[in-house]
């Protein structure tokens, strides 16, 4: 277990609305910690709508998903919120101090008087190949998590998946220091829902020698000696053939799961979670909820809508953190002092 952490807000999401939520905490001059279980900040809108457009954000007329994250960063720069991406938040208790104690996958623990669940959905995780036994080589040859280039550096590498994650993740490992001694795609059938110039990439590299791709449908394995040694394949003709490999990526992309905030014992619909409209506060005090996780008479999933539900869960907070300040209204344009937190004063 890794030293507990003090932090006045914790915020649960670093997609936009969890980012924009650590902005308009920033203003109020309140430091935030992030929690997300992706190894990286964006949600479900990088995730998902990376190279989709975004048409209704205020004052941005197009916008792609990763330029919206990419924005949003720059606007929260000047608070230089502290990140803990890849883990995921497992438990929440309060402490005879009032405060929230929350746990993370990771072991690390944060002690604050003010949670925000921005969780989108939920907990956006890999999905898994659903193979029996597979499982048994999760972490030491098999990986469902973001590649990364030392796994497979002189392995014999297959990659499932068709998209451009994927692709990417065998050109990547055709080449460089940590290249693998082989790489194959695997995919149901040879059609791909990656990007065109993704796709042609990929077909020159197999055209080249470099990477292969093999159609067929994982329906069994073979090991030795507590090693996995091959996939067995249902293949478009259907017939059994054998998939030889040292190290198996996954890139199927990612489902969302509620997971443990489902135990914390805030009131709940349909899998969502209760708020008041005055500062979205849930049925928990000090426990806030904005984005797509929380429900209300009216309810629009918009990210805009989301927020709106951070400023307001923003100001709401401060009765908290400040009981003995007045919480004022203050303007960007004229306030020096936000000015000040902004950095441009």
């Amino acid at each position: 277990m890794t030293t507990p952490i003090d932090t006045e807000a914790l915020v649960i999401g670093a997609g936009p609305v969890g980012l924009f939520q650590v902005f308009q905490l920033g203003l109020q001059g309140v430091h935030c910690h992030v929690v997300d279980a992706l190894p990286h900040v964006g949600g479900q809108c990088a995730e998902l709508y990376g190279q989709k457009p975004i048409y209704d954000i205020p004052g941005i007329p197009f916008c792609t998903g990763l330029e919206l994250i990419e924005r949003l960063q720059q606007q929260v720069a000047p608070f230089q919120p502290t990140l803990h991406l890849g883990q995921q938040v497992g438990s929440v208790e309060r402490l005879p101090d009032q405060r929230l104690q929350v746990t993370t996958s990771a072991g690390q623990t944060f002690r604050t008087p003010t949670l925000f669940i921005a969780a989108g959905v939920g907990a956006f995780l890999p999905r898994r190949m659903a193979l029996d036994g597979l499982a048994d080589f999760d972490g030491t040859q098999v990986f469902a998590e973001h590649p990364k280039p030392e796994r497979w550096a002189g392995q014999h590498l297959v990659v499932a998946g068709d998209s451009d994650t994927a692709l990417q993740t065998c050109l990547d490992a055709c080449q460089g220091p940590q290249a693998a001694a082989s790489v194959t795609l695997l995919h149901r059938r040879d059609q791909f829902s990656a990007a065109p110039e993704q796709i042609a990439q990929m077909r020159q590299a197999c055209h080249e020698g470099r990477m292969r791709f093999v159609a067929g449908q994982p329906t069994g394995l073979r090991t030795l000696a507590e090693r996995l040694q091959a996939l067995e394949l249902l293949n478009p003709q259907g017939e059994t053939e054998w998939l030889h490999l040292d190290v198996l990526q996954t890139c199927l992309g990612l489902s969302p799961k509620l997971g443990p905030v489902a135990q914390w014992g805030l009131a709940m619909e349909r899998k969502q979670l209760v708020v008041n409209t005055e500062n979205f506060g849930t049925s928990e005090p000090g426990i806030f909820a904005v984005g797509d996780i929380n429900t209300y008479p009216g309810k629009k999933k918009l990210i805009l809508c989301g927020f709106h539900e951070a400023t307001l869960a923003a100001f709401g907070a401060m009765a908290l953190l400040r009981p003995e300040e007045k919480t004022l209204l203050q303007y960007t344009t004229t306030s020096t002092l936000l000015h000040q937190r902004l950095g441009i004063a």
